[in-house]
């Protein structure tokens, strides 16, 4: 049995795994786009978080994990089933959170021909890809800023419509692509597109933790999960046992967490005085900061909330000012203390 290092037993980066946590209690928030040095947890968190997520109900033996569907809400498998002529069953599956590697090919990615099937029967059978396989789920990419183009406009395409579309070598399939995209990167190594960057809903800054006392325990563990990794997942059971059920509290809770005209008035404010295109800033402001109140189990979000979450939210959204040499969480808590202040 493959064991994956414990989510809660991550030392420090409170802020990344806070962006994971807030994505997992309400995915529409979008991605999470992780920005860091190597050797900093990135990998860890994202795989860690896969084994807190409660199972999800899905329709028995469909290839997509599609949901129990409304009418016509579904894949074809899942339309066929409310047609009539097949009989829907549930079943439960763990969320699934899917690698995609950088060398990965344009048909691993979207699906393509089943040429096993087409030789053996001579039918023309549609083969998922990496895009079905995380629907519902978490698709995390690695060194991102250094995907090929044309797989980022994939990743687009799905992110933007929340279907795939393939159409090739005389197979023509739609299904459903739900997902949240994660992405980690080092700035220095590349930059990322700007069209796909604006995709991801919250970004994170992750450093090298400078206390002494901090890098020991980082190491500690470590070491103590690569000797004994049984042991070591039996020891933090408890602590992911308790991050568990946060994530469901806060499921359960968001749909009544309501967000005052005041908390989104100053957030609109806030994009305005920050200068962000569009409103998508706004929009992500909203459903994170109802997101964070679910999940310190708040029945109404606050400006205090509002604080604590804007950063995630636009500091990757700020045009480059050459007259200020800040970065840009710096902009962003400037913005914030002058719109407080004023208040």
């Amino acid at each position: 049995m493959r064991h994956v290092y414990p989510f809660s037993a991550i030392v420090g980066q409170d802020e990344m795994k806070l962006a994971l946590l807030l994505t997992a209690v309400d995915p529409s928030i979008g991605g999470v786009m992780v920005f860091g040095d190597r050797g900093t947890g990135k990998s860890t968190a994202v795989r860690g978080l896969a084994g807190l997520l409660p199972p999800m109900t899905v329709v028995e033996g469909c290839r997509y994990g599609c949901a129990v569907p409304k009418e016509g809400a579904g894949c074809g498998y899942c339309d066929r089933g409310h047609a009539g002529h097949d009989k829907i069953h549930k079943a439960k599956a763990p969320v699934p959170v899917v690698d995609l590697p950088l060398g990965a090919t344009e048909d691993r990615v979207v699906g393509a021909l089943d040429l096993e099937k087409a030789l053996t029967t001579g039918e023309k059978a549609f083969e998922p890809g990496l895009l079905a396989r995380a629907h519902r789920g978490f698709l995390y990419v690695d060194e991102v800023n250094l995907l090929e183009d044309h797989l980022v406009d994939l990743l687009l395409d799905a992110a933007a419509t929340g279907e795939n579309v393939v159409e090739r070598e005389g197979v023509s399939v739609r299904h459903p692509a739900r997902f949240v995209l994660v992405g980690s990167g080092n700035p220095e190594e590349g930059e990322l597109r700007p069209q796909l960057l604006d995709r991801f809903g919250l970004a994170v800054d992750v450093k090298t933790p400078t206390e002494l006392a901090t890098r020991i325990e980082v190491i500690r563990r470590r070491d103590a999960f690569d000797r004994d990794p049984a042991a070591f997942v039996a020891h933090w059971e408890k602590a992911e046992k308790a991050v568990r059920k946060r994530i469901q509290k806060g499921r359960d809770h968001l749909p009544d967490t309501t967000v005052p005209d005041e908390v989104l008035e100053r957030a609109t404010a806030l994009c305005a005085k920050l200068g962000t295109d569009g409103l998508r800033g706004e929009l992500t402001l909203l459903r994170t900061v109802r997101a964070y109140a679910a999940l310190e189990g708040h029945g109404e979000a606050t400006l205090a909330d509002l604080r604590v979450i804007a950063p995630l939210c636009l500091r990757h959204r700020l045009r480059r000012n050459v007259l200020d040499e800040a970065n840009s969480t710096t902009r962003v808590e400037r913005a914030i203390d002058e719109l407080y202040a004023a208040a």
